[in-house]
């Protein structure tokens, strides 16, 4: 609760020093539980909307270990977090957008999230970091992807993003993570094709 507590009323660093102890803690299934009981979320969400760019790539890392968690994905997608998620992948630094691909990776694990996401814009960008970002920002997009295209929409508008051609790409030159995340978003794609 400490930590909560500075999320809500410290300075800019305290805030994002208390994101980081929490996304490390957060890695602990009963902390999963606990953080999101002490009220982590939305702080962490609100940091995710309004801090620089370490503090929101710290509340992006946070959310998406609390994620983990089923209960936590509807209560972080409650909380708000998917439109700042989806600012961070179009503005956000290198280390920035891959974090919020991994948490989006966990958040559309949740049926209602994948749908939330994509109506919040969540696919291009990710499509793009597909095409563009480093190793492992292109592996997080493209489980990201995968577990969208379980809804047949976001299937459609994946397909309009130009997915597949990253995908390949992915799947050619990735590492072992990489084409096993491509492979499984190009399965995803083909099932209901």
């Amino acid at each position: 609760e400490p930590l909560v507590q500075l999320l809500r009323t410290g300075d800019s660093m305290g805030k994002t020093q208390a994101a980081g102890a929490i996304w490390n803690l957060a890695g602990n299934a009963n902390n999963k539980i606990a953080i999101a009981r002490a009220g982590a979320v939305e702080p962490l969400v609100q940091l995710l909307a309004t801090g620089d760019a370490a503090g929101k790539t710290k509340a992006s890392g946070a959310l998406g270990n609390l994620a983990g968690n089923a209960d936590n994905k509807k209560v972080i997608a409650l909380a708000g977090a998917v439109e700042p998620l989806v600012q961070l992948l179009r503005t956000g630094d290198a280390e920035g957008k891959t974090q919020a691909a991994g948490t989006f990776m966990s958040l559309a694990e949740n049926a209602n999230n994948q749908i939330q996401m994509a109506r919040a814009g969540a696919v291009d960008p990710l499509v793009e970091l597909l095409r563009s970002g480093d190793s492992e920002g292109k592996t997080l997009a493209a489980g990201a992807l995968r577990n969208l295209a379980d809804d047949a929409d976001n299937q459609t508008a994946m397909m309009r993003s130009g997915v597949v051609e990253p995908l390949v790409k992915l799947l050619r030159t990735g590492d072992s993570t990489g084409k096993t995340q491509a492979a499984g978003a190009l399965r995803m794609l083909a099932l209901n094709d």
